[in-house]
């Protein structure tokens, strides 16, 4: 029997629930502590052993929570799962204050959202999680931009607006832009099934022909 184990069966101990997470020097080696997190209230199981507290988490229904990063050989989803995936909406254009529909995949933007290139067909309930943008030369700094989520639902054509977000900070040339999905004024999300198209409209005409470079971030639901 080495040290450790005689030092465990030699002890004394009980569960112990605690209002905070136990440290080193609360804990004895080998003791277990059932602790309750006094500002998340997770319940988690804690062993002291070499010197190291080992946790982990206790679940009520199901959800499991980790601190730091889930590092496994393999991971594999039998239902559902959340992440995150970006669009490239790149295109050159003068767009003076016309309404401008972003392309999905080839460059090709419009003025409307009936076309191929200017329209996508979610297949996941999607929120936009930001939208990035780097306008080339900028004439007019003062030109705010809008940028609008619309969609058409499942089983019609009618166009309806989901959310907008106006930026109305001045403008730069070659200036990387980030319009959050906290500045919609509507959360920005669209089901499985809608067609959907997002379009910029500037207050004044921002520059001549230009690149803009847009990428726009989703916040995806993936059921398998």
């Amino acid at each position: 029997m080495d040290r450790d184990t005689r030092f465990i069966r030699n002890t004394t101990q009980s569960l112990v629930g605690v209002e905070e997470q136990p440290s080193l020097l609360s804990m004895i080696e080998g003791q277990i502590v059932i602790a309750q997190d006094k500002y998340t209230k997770k319940i988690s199981l804690s062993v002291k052993k070499k010197g190291k507290i080992h946790k982990v988490y206790l679940s009520s229904d199901g959800d499991q929570h980790v601190d730091k990063a889930l590092i496994t050989d393999e991971l594999k989803y039998k239902r559902k799962f959340t992440d995150h995936r970006f669009f490239i909406h790149n295109f050159n254009r003068d767009i003076g204050t016309s309404e401008t529909y972003l392309p999905w995949y080839d460059g090709a933007e419009g003025s409307d959202m009936n076309t191929s290139s200017t329209a996508f067909l979610a297949p996941y309930n999607m929120t936009i999680h930001k939208i990035v943008v780097r306008p080339e030369t900028i004439s007019d700094t003062s030109a705010d931009l809008t940028f609008t989520l619309d969609k058409q639902d499942d089983g019609d054509t009618t166009v309806d607006e989901v959310a907008t977000a106006r930026y109305s900070t001045t403008t730069a040339s070659d200036t990387f832009i980030t319009i959050d999905r906290s500045d919609f004024t509507a959360d920005p999300t669209v089901e499985a099934g809608d067609k959907i198209g997002l379009s910029l409209t500037a207050s004044a005409d921002p520059s001549g022909a230009i690149d803009w470079y847009i990428t726009s971030v989703w916040e995806t639901e993936i059921i398998i």
